[in-house]
């Protein structure tokens, strides 16, 4: 047989007992994607009802590729302000919402493409770019974006301002002009307090299914329409629109740097999410497949005017709790929405706009990670650092730019481990077997004329100098020295600069009246050394199994004592 989607084949393993656990959590989470669907998509810029077509057809193309039984796809508020980011500086000045629509749905065929040839390539180890502290950093950074960005839609009225200084700014400014409405504020402030208290309080309560539900008939009731409150309105009547997305050659630049960006988060936010919940079933993580099937459902919603998505943690716990066992759960909740699309398409016409902005308002305060920053700073100043730095690249400079920043700072911290590893000298210490750090042991024991030293980290062009001059720093401190031995496991790796550097040390080592000698260096390195031209000058007699026979054949060659 040929190639069978991953979600075909769970299904042959299906089981009876399953259905009435698939469908009931299909119905408890179709709940909670329609508001949030279509809240997600005003955060992304674009009409309500895109939320609910991406929605649909996420969750269909994953039951078919996607590997994971539970996992829950959609519109997601990490990547919403990437989404406006990307495509509302390309609408035109009219904010044309055709326009925007079929710029997202080229994003997401972008977003789809990426991902799909990436997972051909198997090259689901970029998710690791983003360390967890720049990772921490910039999803604090996009929670505090989308709270001020949702603020205005919170009080009632709206602002043309771009960039967290510029909206906080223009905030202030229609404060002190009076433009607030207040039973808009009154509908947001009130929602918001609802979802965070019911959270809190009664975590297995649908939180946002019953403000929603309130809002609508505070809305009827009280007529907030009539008091300035704005409402979603009717939304389209019908099925997803099949709809090849037309956009200008200039366009087509813009986007591709748009969708990197996203198919980066998208792919650490699925991975991640994947590994948590798979860890939970026993299920094995397949990173390509995830990336497989993530592409295929972008190119899914992108053909239907959707959005670019990713997986929601919060979703998937929704549906674990509720008895989910497949993916059957996901169609069923698809299955719900075009019901409501076609049967019921007024059923949010009431829906107060102030309401949906808490939604965004609540989703982005769990974005936040505050008590992992807190740790951060507790345990490591420099990876703090990182996630500050991480922050503010998102907060003053924007979400795109935001996310190169978070991994340009994760490729330069490794470099930068790597390029100022740590390094010690070892010595003896009574009663503990081996020979161990001088830092951790001062009163460690050391044999006169020999000085054991210790490189954490391959050696490469960018610290092969560094080590050299660490080497003959530690011969300086020690006087009367005879030999060095480096104890080499920790060195992975040694290239053709680090190799000139090694023939250099040891020329200056021997105009002292010193030798090196290496001990436990790893079978690969020593073939790379000796591909090198190197074998002439390291003989094989300065290699050791061990740093112990390296020790005992010196002592035995000088007669030396161990000291304290």
């Amino acid at each position: 047989m040929g190639w069978v989607p991953p979600g075909v084949r769970n299904l042959r393993d299906y089981r009876r007992g399953w259905l009435v656990k698939d469908v009931v959590a299909g119905v408890v989470l179709s709940t909670l994607l329609v508001p949030q669907g279509m809240a997600y998509a005003e955060l992304a810029g674009l009409p309500a009802i895109t939320g609910l077509y991406t929605s649909v057809l996420c969750l269909l193309a994953y039951a078919v590729f996607g590997p994971s039984r539970i996992l829950v796809l959609g519109p997601d508020s990490s990547l919403g302000p990437m989404i406006a980011a990307t495509v509302l500086p390309l609408v035109a000045s009219d904010g044309d919402p055709e326009r925007a629509v079929a710029l997202a749905s080229v994003l997401a065929l972008m977003v789809g493409a990426i991902m799909v040839l990436a997972a051909v390539a198997r090259l689901g180890f970029v998710a690791d770019l983003v360390s967890k502290p720049t990772m921490i950093g910039y999803m604090n950074g996009l929670a505090l974006t989308i709270l001020v960005g949702q603020l205005p839609k919170l009080f009632g009225f709206s602002t043309d301002a771009h960039g967290i200084v510029g909206e906080i700014d223009a905030f202030i400014r229609a404060l002190a002009a009076g433009k607030t409405v207040p039973a808009a504020v009154a509908v947001g402030v009130c929602g918001l307090a609802l979802i965070l208290l019911l959270q809190r309080l009664l975590p297995k309560v649908p939180a946002v299914l019953v403000m929603v539900v309130l809002a609508i008939a505070a809305s009827v009731v009280l007529h907030l329409d009539e008091h300035g409150v704005r409402t979603v309105g009717r939304l389209p009547e019908g099925l997803p629109p099949f709809t090849v997305p037309h956009v200008g050659l200039d366009d087509l630049g813009p986007l591709f740097a748009g969708a990197l960006g996203i198919a980066l988060v998208s792919l650490a936010d699925t991975i991640s999410n994947a590994s948590a919940f798979a860890a939970r079933t026993g299920q094995e993580v397949r990173g390509n497949d995830e990336m497989l099937a993530i592409g295929a459902a972008n190119v899914a919603v992108g053909l239907f005017q959707g959005f670019p998505l990713s997986t929601s943690g919060s979703r998937t716990a929704v549906a674990e709790r509720a008895g989910a066992r497949t993916q059957l759960t996901g169609v069923v909740g698809a299955g719900l929405i075009l019901l409501m699309l076609v049967l019921f398409p007024g059923l949010f016409r009431d829906l107060p706009q102030p309401a949906l902005a808490a939604v965004v308002i609540t989703a982005s305060l769990s974005l936040a990670d505050l008590r992992g920053t807190r740790r951060l700073w507790r345990q490591r100043k420099a990876e703090f650092w990182l996630s500050i730095a991480a922050f503010l690249g998102v907060a003053l400079l924007g979400v795109l730019p935001g996310i190169g920043i978070a991994v340009g700072l994760s490729i330069l911290n490794v470099f930068r481990r790597a390029w100022w590893p740590y390094s010690t000298e070892l010595g003896r210490v009574p009663g503990l077997a081996g020979y161990h750090d001088v830092r951790s042991h001062p009163r460690a024991e050391h044999l006169p004329g020999l000085v054991i030293l210790r490189f954490d980290a391959p050696l490469f062009f960018a610290n092969a100098k560094s080590f050299r001059d660490e080497v003959l720093r530690s011969v300086r401190h020690a006087p009367g020295v005879r030999q060095v031995l480096l104890a080499t496991e920790p060195v992975t790796d040694v290239d053709t600069t680090a190799a000139d550097v090694l023939l250099e040390l040891d020329a200056a080592l021997q105009e002292k009246g010193v030798r090196l000698v290496f001990a436990e260096m790893k079978d690969p390195v020593r073939r790379k050394i000796e591909q090198y031209g190197l074998a002439r000058t390291f003989a094989p007699e300065r290699f050791f199994p061990t740093l112990e026979e390296a020790v005992v054949a010196f002592r035995a060659q000088s007669g030396a004592r161990w000291q304290e």
